[in-house]
C-alpha cells in the first residue's frame, strides 16, 4: 500500500508542475503585430492586454478615423494570435494529461 501512495504523491506533484509550468508559459506569452503600413506596431499579452504601442512618424499623415482603424484591427491581430498561442498551450496541457492518465 505504501508503493500505491507513493505513486499517487509522485503523480500528485507531477500533476502541480505541469499546472505551475502552463501558468508560467501562459503569463509570458506576448505577441507583437505591425500593421501593413507599418504605422503602428501592438504588442499583447496572453489576455490580449496592450503592453505597448509605437507609432511611426507616418502616423501624423492619418485622419482620425484611419488611426483609430488601423490601431484597432493591428491590436485585434495581435490578440487573435495571442489567445491561438495560449489555446496551443493549453492543447497541449491537455494532451499530455490524458497521456499521463492512459499510462496509469
Amino acid at each position: 500500500m505504501s508503493d500505491a501512495m507513493d505513486e499517487l504523491e509522485a503523480r500528485a506533484h507531477r500533476q502541480l508542475n505541469r499546472i505551475r509550468e502552463l501558468g508560467e508559459q501562459m503569463a509570458a506569452v506576448r505577441v507583437r503585430e505591425t500593421s501593413p503600413d507599418g504605422v503602428v506596431t501592438a504588442v499583447v499579452d496572453g489576455n490580449g492586454a496592450l503592453c505597448d504601442l509605437e507609432l511611426s512618424g507616418a502616423v501624423s499623415g492619418l485622419s482620425p478615423n484611419e488611426f483609430e482603424q488601423v490601431l484597432v484591427s493591428t491590436a485585434a491581430r495581435a490578440a487573435h494570435r495571442a489567445f491561438a498561442a495560449r489555446g496551443e498551450l493549453v492543447t497541449a496541457f491537455n494532451h499530455e494529461a490524458t497521456e499521463e492518465i492512459t499510462r496509469t
